[in-house]
């Protein structure tokens, strides 16, 4: 069965274009999810093909168990995905009448390395044998009910590479095209211009409505298009400790610098415990003192708290500093003493040859002639230091060569033995050569860091158990006062803000800023939950958080909150154009540019595949194609562009001469156009019927 386990690690088959995984599922034990009244079988159907509930879950059984780390949540939206995009494809096969026979089946699993280089189904020649790979499963009950699942992803695969293939074969650019792309990049104008922007008129002078953000959205339905969401306003309480119980921490850290009396039971007197100044064995005491284990590492300063590095860093040994805020924790340390070049950073140039460790060598190199290479680099360097980095980019055998070999900072120990010892028996500056299994080393060591050893106790900053009940309290006092009065009010009256509400999806994880907080979505979205109810939900090592449902947007567009950001400076824009027009009147160019307050400037030789203006301006393509469409000395209307309103003046066009061939930029606009094939299955998406029950299995 080793052969079965193999493939089974790495079986993926992809349906490419739209990079969305069609997962071979092997049967596992079932497992039992609970569900919530659910009213279907079905999970969902797509163009009325149901999808079964059963399957479903045992897809994402085996997702959540793949090892990725990965939520039941986010498993459940991926086989989701999954199986929308299985089955719009399939439709799509099915009515082009695709077929593929079992030689099409075979090269897909093929493609597979634990399939099509298993030694296991390789001939002496070191081919795949079909034969031998039939053999097997024939043999072996388990693994043929296993390939029987893996031939028939295998088939979908294969029909989905000839669809694509379909697909790209009927993307097309014709010769016109071509021209029009040789005339865009060629064509140019030159004109006079008066520029009135945006920017002159202030924010403040135009108001924008949520009427009016609505009507927009409406007139550009599929850009703010949105599945239907749930508006959820809140209040946290946060859990955290409270000045008295920071205060508390700080009296028993400093408590600990001197010694306790305490009474020995056994011999019936006290006994003085010595302090963390006075401790003997201060890996014993931390740790038994400290919510962070002892650490005996020496650290450089940069690795340190950066308010308290400096005073950190030059403690004499034995001195002790403290207490301080380390991220969550008050701390004290005690130095234990410094030490010079703890960590080194290097650059190097690394020269593979054949039978070394190096991953992807530039080219193939016998070991000789991988040492004659670098000996003669190394002389290089030697005779100008500043040519190393040119030198890695264009001959190291490593990935670092893109960074000029740098290897930034490491610790001892964490190279192979020989470039360790190099780097860090040598100074900075020094360059030499080492070898090493993976090849040979140009060596140039750039800095050393020196650091510090620090015996460090440090308590968690956390509530206590009191503080922990009056934010319960308060927290629990709010969900009952809200539930009765107005939300707002009474999150005024004791004190608390409201937070900026959030629009939720139904199969949304993550809420706000408080991160994945799927319990709070999935409430909002049950059926027993009303318009204006409320609930508390406890947060670990967050507080409470108070929540009411505030409504449904059922209108299939994005929220008005969302929308505004983007929405808002288009409005305004429009609106500030309608003030600019009507500043910019007069007989001539020069008048136009004085009764907007603005100068005349000049555009030369401007082109429409580039319309990018002077100035510091940026693209305005209307701006441009108004000026191409204009005659000689004719002056446009206001132009409402990017960045501000234009009125132009031509003052010559030059056209591209005419070309026989215009082959090279049919090839060109072949190129920019080479990934909508990828829009295939957004469209199918688009247009189909899907419906999704998700939420009834309580996903």
């Amino acid at each position: 069965m080793a052969v079965l386990a193999k493939i089974r690690q790495r079986s993926a088959l992809l349906i490419g274009v739209i990079a969305l995984a069609l997962f071979a599922f092997i049967i596992q034990d079932l497992f039992t999810r609970g569900t919530f009244g659910q009213s279907s079988k079905d999970v969902g159907s797509i163009d009325g093909k149901d999808i079964s509930f059963e399957d479903f879950r045992v897809k994402v059984s085996n997702v959540e168990k793949s090892g990725q780390g990965i939520t039941s949540t986010e498993a459940a939206n991926r086989v989701w995905d999954q199986e929308v995009s299985i089955a719009l494809l399939s439709s799509q096969f099915d009515k082009l009448g695709l077929r593929v026979g079992e030689k099409h089946i075979l090269e897909v699993l093929k493609s597979d390395p634990n399939i099509g280089k298993n030694p296991m189904f390789l001939n002496a020649a070191g081919i795949f044998d079909v034969v031998k790979f039939k053999d097997y499963f024939k043999s072996n009950p388990e693994a043929a009910q296993y390939i029987s699942q893996k031939e028939k992803d295998a088939e979908l695969n294969a029909k989905f590479q000839i669809y694509n293939t379909l697909i790209k074969s009927g993307l097309y650019t014709t010769a016109s095209e071509g021209k029009l792309k040789y005339e865009m990049e060629t064509n140019k104008v030159s004109f006079a211009f008066a520029a009135a922007p945006y920017s002159s008129i202030k924010d403040s002078e135009v108001k924008i409505s949520d009427d009016e953000i609505v009507a927009y959205m409406k007139k550009n339905e599929k850009k703010f298009k949105a599945d239907a969401t749930r508006e959820i306003q809140y209040v946290l309480v946060e859990d955290k400790a409270s000045k008295e119980d920071e205060a508390e921490i700080k009296t028993k850290l400093t408590a600990l610098l001197s010694g306790s009396v305490v009474y020995n039971a056994k011999t019936g007197k006290n006994d003085t415990l010595p302090g963390f100044r006075n401790a003997t064995n201060l890996a014993e005491f931390v740790n038994a003192n400290s919510d962070v284990p002892y650490d005996s590492t020496y650290v450089p300063k940069n690795a340190l708290p950066a308010v308290d590095a400096d005073k950190l860093f030059s403690l004499p040994a034995g001195a002790i500093y403290g207490p301080y805020v380390y991220g969550r924790y008050y701390a004290i340390s005690k130095s234990q003493g410094f030490k010079a070049g703890v960590n080194a950073k290097a650059s190097h140039i690394l020269i593979g040859y054949e039978g070394s460790q190096t991953p992807n060598p530039k080219e193939k190199r016998t070991k000789e002639e991988a040492k004659a290479k670098a000996e003669e680099i190394l002389a290089q360097v030697q005779a100008n230091p500043d040519s190393f980095m040119m030198l890695a980019f264009t001959s190291s055998d490593d990935s670092s060569a893109q960074q000029g070999g740098d290897l930034g900072y490491f610790g001892p120990n964490q190279m192979v033995k020989p470039f360790n010892d190099f780097v860090f028996s040598n100074g900075i500056g020094k360059v030499g050569l080492v070898e090493t299994p993976f090849g040979f080393h140009i060596i140039k060591i750039t800095d050393k860091q020196d650091g510090i050893r620090l015996a460090t106790i440090a308590q968690k900053i956390e509530p206590s158990e009191a503080t922990s009940d009056k934010v319960f309290t308060l927290a629990t006092k709010f969900e009952m006062d809200a539930a009765d009065k107005d939300f707002n009010a009474a999150a005024k009256e004791l004190g608390l803000k409201v937070a900026q509400p959030v629009n939720a999806k139904a199969m949304d994880e993550a809420f706000g800023p408080l991160g994945n907080q799927r319990n709070i979505v999935r409430w909002a979205f049950d059926k027993e939950t009303s318009k204006g109810d409320v609930k508390r939900f406890e947060i670990a090592n967050i507080g409470h958080v108070i929540a009411q449902y505030k409504g449904e947007n059922k209108s299939g567009l994005v929220s008005v909150d969302m929308a505004r950001p983007y929405v808002e400076p288009i409005l305004k824009n429009k609106k500030k154009a309608e003030l600019l027009k009507a500043k910019m009147q007069g007989s001539s160019l020069e008048a136009i540019a004085k009764a907007a307050g603005v100068a005349v400037q000049q555009a030369a030789d401007v082109t429409l595949d580039n319309p990018v203006l002077p100035g510091g301006v940026g693209q305005e393509p209307r701006v441009v194609g108004n000026a191409f469409a204009l005659t000689a000395n004719k002056i446009s209307a206001p132009i409402e562009g990017n960045t501000g309103v234009y009125v132009v003046k031509n003052i010559k066009t030059v056209k591209a001469p005419a070309i026989a061939n215009h082959a090279a930029y049919v090839e060109k606009v072949k190129a920019q156009s080479a990934s909508d094939a990828s829009r295939v299955l957004p469209a199918l998406k688009n247009n189909a019927k899907i419906e999704d029950n998700r939420l009834q299995f309580n996903y």
